[in-house]
C-alpha cells in the first residue's frame, strides 16, 4: 500500500475549488467502481467545505454518480443546536446535500446541542455509529474513510484538533468533546488524529496567504501538537490542494505536477 504526500497548487481559489470538486467526482466514479459503498468525510469552511461542496452539486458530472452508495460524515462539528447556520452539517446541506438525491439514512451528522445536551454524551454517541458502520475487512472500529476532506486553520488545526490542544497520535478515543475550544464557538465535536488517519485519502484545502506559514511548517515536519495539520496521513495518500498564495512556503521540490 503506497502512503504518498503531494502538493498541488493551483493559481487561485477559484480554480482550485473547480479542480478539487472535478477530480472528487472522478475519483468517486472510480470507488464506486470498486465498492458496494463509498464513505466520505466532509469538513467546513470556505474553501474544502462549501465551496467544494457546491461547486460538486452544480457539476454535470454530479448526475454520473448512483449517490444512493455514498455515506457522507463529517470530521468535526461545532456543538450547536440542529439548522443552527454555523454548523458544518448545515452548510453542508444547503451547498450539497439538499442538492443530490442521497438517502437520509447515508447522511450521520454529529449530534447536535439540542439533540444530546451533553457533550460528552453526543461524543460517545457518534463513537457508537462510527463503530456501527466499521469496516471489518480492514479491522477498523471505524468506517474504511475513502476520501476526508480537512481544511487548515492559520494556526495549522484540523478538524476541530487545535495546537497544544488534545492532539495525540495515540489517542485511543474514537471522538473527542472540547469545551474550551480557542475558536468560536468553544463546544466542539471532533474526530482524533488517529480516526482521521485511517482514511484512505486525506485532501486538505488551503487556500490564502494566512495558511502559507502553517502549510510550510506541516510540510517541514513540524510536532503535530505544535501545528495538527502535519499529523494528518492518510493510509494511501495525502494531498494539499493549495492556491498559489497559500503555496508561498512550499519548496519547489515539494510541489507535483499532477495527481
Amino acid at each position: 500500500m503506497t502512503n504518498e504526500r503531494r502538493v498541488l497548487v493551483h493559481p487561485d481559489m477559484d480554480s482550485l475549488i473547480a479542480a478539487v470538486a472535478a477530480r472528487f467526482l472522478t475519483k468517486l466514479t472510480d470507488l464506486l467502481d470498486e465498492y458496494q459503498e463509498v464513505n466520505i468525510a466532509l469538513t467546513g469552511g470556505t474553501a474544502g467545505g462549501t465551496g467544494v461542496q457546491q461547486a460538486v452539486a452544480e457539476s454535470p458530472m454530479r448526475g454520473a454518480i448512483d449517490w444512493t452508495r455514498v455515506h457522507f460524515w463529517w470530521g468535526d462539528e461545532r456543538f450547536l443546536p440542529k439548522g443552527d447556520p454555523d454548523r458544518n452539517e448545515t452548510q453542508a446541506h444547503e451547498a450539497l446535500l439538499d442538492r443530490i438525491p442521497v438517502p437520509a439514512e447515508n447522511i450521520h451528522p454529529f449530534p447536535a446541542s439540542d439533540e444530546i445536551p451533553d457533550i460528552e454524551q453526543a461524543a460517545s454517541a457518534y463513537a457508537d455509529e462510527l463503530r456501527a458502520h466499521a469496516d471489518p475487512a480492514l479491522r477498523l472500529t471505524v468506517p474504511r474513510f475513502d476520501i476526508t476532506f480537512l481544511g487548515v486553520g492559520p494556526d495549522g488545526h484540523i478538524a476541530s484538533l487545535f495546537p497544544e490542544h488534545d492532539v495525540r497520535a495515540d489517542d485511543e478515543r474514537l471522538v473527542i468533546a472540547d469545551r474550551n475550544a480557542p475558536k468560536p464557538p468553544p463546544e466542539r465535536l471532533s474526530l482524533t488524529l488517529p480516526v482521521i488517519n485511517s482514511s484512505q485519502r486525506i485532501w486538505m484545502v488551503l487556500s490564502g496567504a494566512e495558511k502559507a506559514s502553517a502549510l510550510g511548517l506541516a510540510l517541514a515536519g513540524a510536532s503535530p501538537i505544535e501545528v495538527p495539520a502535519a499529523g494528518a496521513q492518510g493510509r494511501r495518500r495525502t494531498v494539499f490542494f493549495v492556491d498559489g498564495e497559500a503555496a508561498e512556503q512550499v519548496p519547489q521540490n515539494l510541489i507535483a505536477s499532477s495527481y
